[in-house]
């Protein structure tokens, strides 16, 4: 079965690349970038059984995700009776979510997108 539209959209956004638009025009697109049009090639030939495991990504993926903003619940408290809040829990997220997207990455063969660079590193494509 086919990927939607939703799908492949969560796809590419958790594996780093930035928005599609409606096709391959413009400055956007395999023409302008190499790794991209392999993805695209990609999620549109998957086997059945490939497919179902992206979904699992994209389910883990999206449960990480939705946590992320939560964690700005707590921010405005150090210390209550004995609780204490981790201060790094954001940055531990962000770590776990990135982690779990580069893991798709990995499994597309795909090198991960703009989004998912270390700002200290260059990726030349």
């Amino acid at each position: 079965m086919a990927f939607t539209d939703a799908e492949k959209t969560d796809l590419r956004r958790f594996c780093g690349y930035p928005a599609y638009g409606t096709g391959a025009s413009g400055f956007q697109g395999w023409r302008f970038f190499q790794a991209y049009g392999l993805m695209e090639f990609r999620l549109n030939n998957l086997s059945g059984a490939e497919e179902t495991v992206c979904r699992t990504y994209l389910g883990t993926l999206r449960g990480l995700e939705a946590a992320v903003p939560h964690t700005g619940q707590s921010l405005d408290t150090d210390q209550a009776a004995v609780w204490t809040r981790n201060k790094d829990e954001l940055r531990d997220r962000l770590t776990l979510l990135d982690e779990w997207r580069r893991r798709l990455c990995s499994f597309l063969g795909l090198p991960p997108g703009p989004a998912l660079t270390d700002p200290g590193m260059t990726l030349v494509v």
